[in-house]
Order: C-alpha cells, then sequence, then structure tokens
C-alpha cells in the first residue's frame, strides 16, 4: 500500500488532449509561477480553497486530500482504453513539481502498474529534482514564456534559468518532450521576440516548438475565485495571427506547428 498524500483538484477521465491516446489526468494543486493568462487559477494555491460551482453558483471547496493508492485505483478503472488506444496517465496542474514527493510517487506506482505515463510541467524546480521525477515519465509537456529572465520574472513571478536548463536536460537525454510558447500579446509576440527563442533554441539544439495563442477560456473561473482577472480586455490570438511569427522559427530549422 501507498499512503502518500497529496491534494489534487480534479481526476478528468478520457482525455483526448493530455498527452498520447486517451488518458486519465490528475490535477494537482500548487504553482510557483502567477501566470496572468493562466487557465486554471484553481491549481495556482496548495490547500484547499472556496470556489463558487461554475453552474449552480453555490459554494464548495476546490481541492481534496489523496493517497497514492486512491489515484491510481481511480486511474486503473479506465486501463482497458490505454491499452486500446495508447494512453495512460498525465499529471497536470498547477505544477506538479509543487508536490514532488506526492507526484514521484504517483508516477513510480503508474509504471509499476505497466501505465503510460505523462506530465504537464513549467519546468521551474531544482535541477536535481527534475532529472529524479523524469526517469519514470514516458512523455513531457512543459514551455517557455520568455527568453529574457527578467521579463519573465517580472511576469511570471520567477525567473527562466532552472526551466531552460531543465527543458534543456530533457531534450539532451531524448526524452519524449512537446515543448510549447503561450504567445501572449505585449508580452511575447513582437517578430523581434521568435528571433530570440528562436536563436535560443538553435543554441540548445532544440528543433520543435509548439505555438499556443494566447485565449481567455479561463476567464470565468476569476470570478468564481473572486479573483480579478487582468488580461480581460486583451484580443485573443489565432494561429492566422501568427504566420510570420512561425515563419521565424522555420527561417531557423525549427519544426513550429500548431
Amino acid at each position: 500500500m501507498n499512503t502518500t498524500k497529496g491534494i489534487i483538484f480534479n481526476i478528468q477521465h478520457f482525455s483526448i488532449h493530455d498527452g498520447p491516446g486517451i488518458r486519465t489526468t490528475v490535477f494537482l494543486k500548487g504553482c510557483p509561477l502567477r501566470c496572468p493568462w493562466c487557465s486554471n487559477p484553481e491549481s495556482q494555491r496548495r490547500r484547499p480553497e472556496p470556489m463558487l460551482d461554475a453552474t449552480t453558483k453555490l459554494p464548495m471547496t476546490m481541492g481534496e486530500e489523496k493517497t497514492v493508492d486512491e489515484i491510481i485505483q481511480e486511474v486503473l478503472k479506465d486501463r482497458e482504453f490505454y491499452e486500446e488506444s495508447g494512453g495512460g496517465m498525465t499529471l497536470s496542474g498547477g505544477e506538479i513539481f509543487a508536490q514532488f514527493h506526492f507526484a514521484k510517487a504517483i508516477l513510480q506506482a503508474a509504471k509499476a502498474k505497466g501505465i503510460h505515463t505523462a506530465i504537464e510541467t513549467t519546468a521551474f524546480v531544482d535541477h536535481k529534482k527534475f532529472v529524479d521525477l523524469i526517469q519514470y515519465v514516458d512523455f513531457i509537456y512543459t514551455d517557455l514564456k520568455h527568453y529574457h529572465t527578467i521579463k519573465h520574472r517580472t511576469v511570471t513571478g520567477v525567473e527562466n534559468q532552472l526551466i531552460i536548463k531543465n527543458i534543456h536536460y530533457a531534450f539532451s537525454i531524448g526524452k519524449e518532450i512537446v515543448l510549447r510558447i503561450p504567445v501572449i500579446p505585449n508580452f511575447n509576440d513582437s517578430l523581434e521576440d521568435a528571433e530570440q527563442f528562436a536563436s535560443l533554441f538553435n543554441e540548445l539544439h532544440i528543433d520543435q516548438v509548439q505555438l499556443l495563442p494566447f485565449h481567455q477560456f479561463g476567464e470565468n473561473k476569476y470570478q468564481l475565485l473572486n479573483r480579478t482577472y487582468e488580461m480581460s480586455h486583451v484580443k485573443a490570438l489565432h494561429p492566422e495571427d501568427l504566420y510570420d511569427y512561425q515563419q521565424v522559427f522555420l527561417n531557423h530549422h525549427i519544426h513550429c506547428y500548431f
């Protein structure tokens, strides 16, 4: 038995956008970053917190304590779908490294059951912990929000050196990884920004990146949490808005896609 405990805020079955195949996504609470465009603001604080239900508007608690065994028991309910589709379990958040020991224990337990594992991470964590945990991970989603450390810190609250180091390491050991840039107006959306990203990727021998145009899908959640959404007056972006941006990466021989 594994009674290691942590705080989660959702287990989503039949996910098709969180890695290969059909997946069960486990969302952990807690994140050291405070990106103003975050679409899961309910994930930022580590502890359970009050939130209004999106349908009934009645008060509820977002986040609950679970053991590793309870989570794996839930994940195993979908095993036949994993086997048919090449799917598995994804840990997301929040930032999974905010609950490092809990996340590691879940991944170890999943691997012991023969389940394909994926994570979604900011990669902002001590490098030794990153190296330790990803040995139990088959597939990684991560992103780089800005190439400039001061601009990264000014908007997200943390610097980017550890993030870049960890991303570079994952690529260097041949991990299956999807690197993404959330393209945010007035933050990292200029063609000069694209040039700087592309130059950094060339330097790190990173040859692929996915662009995520800014959207406001999480705006309603801020109201339900009684928080202010700072991006409400920012216009959403679409792939057709970023073709010139994309071309910069292609010119640097980087496979760039949406």
